[in-house]
């Protein structure tokens, strides 16, 4: 990764500004902590975005070019050292606040944000998240965040109508930012060091959505998973947003059971023989959530009753794929596939708008487990979400 000393062709090139260091002396000395390597192109975000293409820095879509002075003035508004390593990218590269601030400049993150991509790099680099494959395989998964805390409103976090994709917000530009470092830092390229088929629309911006703690009958995402309360981030991965919609049933375990059933197909990862174990994230929203809380209050039950529901047959599947799922044990003493291995593995969160009983289905890569990791403080802003 390059920071780029920008000239515009209409002035003349502007002087680094380098930090004081007493550390040589009283006199002190002149440090530059920014150790990325300095490149000159003109300050067009055309041009910037096809020499960036060219260079294998770009996702296809315009960058703002990362000049000095956009750099130190993002890294100015946060109490961060540009050198701190966050994390190890699974290629071997570290990952450090420049690095991310860089990506962050060109993604059009806002710098209040820093704390929140910290987090979600922290978490996706955590062993049991797999980020290796997650990367690397032939499936289109991606990082998906869910966000708890009132960060969610500072930062104009969708967490209602359009959560998932579509609300015109500056969050869009940080699950682009987190996008870019997986290029960038991490090394993903499809075709080269990602095997994946077809690919995602979540590869370009991830989904970065909010729960809707306000709407929920139940305990934030955040604090029932690892007991963080306020502000944090569940990294989670996913093949994409499946919509469930469901206008017949009136009773909590009836739309229970049609989401359930709904998540469960044969083609998921989750019951394939390649994968020993899986999670399931979905989000329910918050007209169903209090239907079905009026009924059965306790979340733990309602991810039960929802387990059992995820479920297929083992006769169902053709014999080849049968013996290898049986020969891992997975097949229980009811002859039933479990989507996960528990009920717990089934990750409920609030989301979504108010127009209709509907449920996001968020199917996993199988290995990779979601991580749950708290976010620093982070200054507030003007939020569009709608109550």
């Amino acid at each position: 990764m390059s920071i780029h000393l920008v000239r515009p062709s209409n002035r003349s090139k502007q002087a680094r500004t380098m930090l004081v260091s007493r550390d040589c002396g009283p006199a002190g000395c002149s440090v530059d902590w920014l150790t990325s390597d300095r490149i000159e192109v003109e300050d067009d975000i055309c041009a910037f975005t096809d020499f960036s293409l060219a260079q294998g820095w770009g996702d296809g879509l315009p960058l703002v070019p990362p000049t000095e002075s956009r750099v130190r003035s993002f890294l100015a508004e946060n109490d961060r050292y540009p050198d701190e390593l966050i994390a190890r990218m699974p290629d071997g590269s570290d990952c450090t606040i420049e690095k991310i601030v860089i990506n962050a400049v060109m993604a059009g993150a806002p710098p209040a944000s820093l704390e929140l991509i910290v987090a979600a790099i922290e978490a996706v680099s955590e062993p049991d998240f797999e980020l290796y494959g997650v990367n690397a395989t032939t499936a289109p998964v991606f990082p998906a965040f869910v966000v708890n805390g009132p960060v969610r409103q500072a930062l104009d976090i969708p967490f209602s109508y359009g959560c998932a994709g579509g609300v015109a917000t500056k969050a869009n530009a940080i699950g682009r930012a987190i996008r870019l470092i997986m290029r960038n830092v991490a090394g993903q390229v499809a075709g080269v060091t990602s095997q994946t088929t077809f690919g995602s629309p979540g590869r370009l911006a991830s989904i970065l959505m909010g729960e809707w703690e306000e709407r929920s009958p139940w305990a934030p995402l955040a604090e029932r998973r690892a007991a963080v309360a306020g502000n944090a981030v569940t990294a989670l991965n996913t093949m994409g947003t499946m919509n469930v919609l469901d206008t017949t049933s009136t009773g909590a375990r009836a739309f229970l059971e049609m989401i359930g059933k709904s998540v469960a197909y044969p083609g998921a990862n989750c019951f394939s023989p390649s994968m020993e174990f899986s999670e399931m994230a979905i989000g329910i929203n918050p007209i169903c959530a209090e239907i079905i809380a009026k009924e059965i209050p306790n979340i733990g039950d309602v991810q039960e009753i929802l387990w059992r529901f995820a479920s297929l047959p083992g006769d169902w599947l053709q014999e080849q794929h049968r013996a290898q799922i049986e020969a891992q044990g997975r097949i229980r003493g009811d002859g039933r596939i479990y989507a996960t291995p528990e009920p717990k593995d089934m990750i409920l969160f609030v989301c979504g708008g108010l127009g209709g009983l509907h449920a996001l289905g968020l199917h996993s890569f199988g290995s990779s487990l979601a991580q749950t990791k708290p976010i620093a403080a982070t200054a507030p802003a003007v939020h569009s979400n709608v109550a």
